[in-house]
């Protein structure tokens, strides 16, 4: 990759997350102050029946989208004929899920116990129709490195989620609103899509795309998989515990994963197109990955290990006693979510070189591995099932490590290098914050204990990052300064090359 383009690239990669990160935390305020007041305005139960639609209709959402959106987004050579006639798949694939829904509703209500669930999985099931005629035109618009428009979609959908669900939640439709929230998001996200990036349609030709279509099935496959192994945990717990534990377990993984999923969406709408343009160029995707996970860390791990650290105070001060069954999975979730939020480019790295069928293999051994230590975890209810995610998943996760790494060049000394700022971070705030719980006075007033481990804590990560990793912070600042300055000037001045990252592969 030329100086000019690893140029163009860089300003696009940083111009597309910062976009990403103006929609995303423009709402997020308002998100997070709407779900708690929905948390006061619901019971757990309500949460609880949307969470056991939710663990089919997540994995049917995969299996009506079909792959085709990765396929539009990595396959580079398709011609326009061929991403007309993945629309059309598309679309007919939307279709095909809503009405298999409606005919599993009844089934799925007997299987959960929980005769309100068939209607709750019919009404969400029409968000499979809307979703397929919006899978191509949003990837297509992902492909152009269209993020600006990008996030401004995704801002009106979340803001008007969280609206619905909570003028419907004050109104009192009890998890009806919940369902409505959901509806909402999916059909303006789906309608700005189509209205910023038309996709006509074109009769499908099996001969013309069938390298599209296995590309695609080995994605869904790996989709399916993921799904069935990540909801597996909602599953056991609402089989096995009921509807209750469910919603108080639902409720602390939303709060758990909250800052990865954010980050990993915010991420995750931005790389699969970088990583899919150097697809060929080890050494482009090796600083990437660097970069990013670097950058992903640095947010993250104090988030979920601050969240794991303030839970019992969180949530008493914030929610209320109703809700303490929240705290001890939430604990657990937080501590597993700071590991898992740097696995999530991985199988993008994968799949961007196309080594889908090892992403393929690699999600269906986890769908053997995982649901069966999350039944053996309820037996301890639903920490024992938060238990089973942390002591299960790196052996999920050190194979993907290994299949990058080789495919890639990348040792593990220089992928440790990329994680050493946060974890310093994250090791300070989490020794002086378990040290305040023990000098500080139980007698003192909850929300001033809570207020000065979040203030302590936040210094200390901040302090260490300072202290000791300084010259990394000025780095990523001189990057965004120098993808400011003109084309022109770089390539006069020849000061680019440490674009991104200062470290040279």
């Amino acid at each position: 990759m030329g100086l000019d383009q690893t140029i163009s690239m860089d300003k696009h990669l940083v111009g597309g997350i910062a976009w990403s990160a103006a929609a995303k935390w423009s709402s997020q305020i308002f998100t997070w102050a709407s779900l708690l007041i929905v948390a006061r305005l619901l019971v757990p139960s309500d949460f609880g029946l949307v969470g056991m639609a939710l663990v089919y209709l997540g994995l049917a959402q995969k299996f009506s989208e079909f792959g085709f959106g990765t396929a539009v987004i990595t396959l580079r050579d398709l011609t326009k004929e061929q991403v007309r006639q993945l629309n059309t798949f598309s679309v007919f694939s939307g279709a095909v899920g809503f009405l298999f829904s409606c005919a599993a509703a009844i089934p799925l209500g007997w299987f959960f116990k929980a005769e309100r669930l068939p209607a709750v999985v019919v009404v969400m099931s029409t968000a499979f129709l809307m979703s397929g005629f919006q899978t191509v035109p949003s990837s297509l618009l992902q492909k152009d490195l269209r993020f600006k428009t990008l996030s401004v979609i995704e801002t009106v959908a979340v803001m008007g989620q969280a609206l619905g669900t909570l003028v419907l939640a004050f109104f009192g439709f009890g998890y009806w609103a919940l369902v409505g929230g959901n509806i909402i998001c999916v059909a303006a996200s789906a309608g700005l899509s189509i209205l910023y990036c038309p996709c006509g349609f074109a009769p499908p030709q099996f001969r013309s795309i069938r390298h599209a279509i296995k590309f695609s099935w080995q994605v869904l496959v790996a989709r399916l998989a993921w799904n069935l192994y990540s909801d597996a945990d909602f599953l056991v717990a609402g089989r096995v515990l009921g509807a209750a534990p469910l919603g108080a377990y639902t409720f602390a993984w939303n709060l758990a994963t909250m800052p990865i999923e954010k980050v990993s969406a915010l991420v995750g709408r931005v790389t699969p197109a970088f990583f899919s343009a150097v697809q060929t160029e080890a050494a482009a995707l090796r600083r990437y990955l660097r970069t990013l996970t670097e950058a992903v860390a640095l947010v993250t791990f104090p988030a979920t290990l601050g969240l794991a650290l303030t839970a019992r105070e969180f949530v008493n001060l914030a929610l209320g006693e109703k809700w303490t069954g929240v705290i001890v999975p939430l604990e657990l979730l937080a501590f597993y979510a700071s590991f898992r939020s740097i696995t999530t480019l991985l199988p993008q790295v994968l799949t961007a070189i196309r080594d889908t069928r090892y992403v393929m293999w690699n999600t269906l051994v986890a769908v053997l591995l995982l649901p069966t230590a999350f039944y053996l975890g309820s037996h301890w209810q639903t920490q024992g099932i938060a238990w089973a995610w942390i002591l299960a998943y790196p052996f999920i996760a050190v194979p993907l490590y290994g299949r990058v790494f080789r495919r890639i060049g990348m040792s593990v000394k220089e992928y440790l290098g990329a994680i050493r700022p946060a974890s310093d971070g994250a090791l300070a705030m989490v020794i002086l914050v378990s040290t305040l719980k023990r000098v500080i006075p139980s007698a003192w007033p909850l929300y001033v204990r809570f207020t000065l481990e979040v203030l302590c804590g936040a210094a200390s990560y901040i302090g260490v990052i300072l202290i000791l990793h300084g010259n990394r912070l000025r780095a990523f600042a001189k990057v965004v300064q120098q993808l400011r300055i003109p084309r022109a000037t770089d390539s006069k001045t020849g000061n680019s090359g440490n674009s991104l990252n200062s470290r040279n592969d």
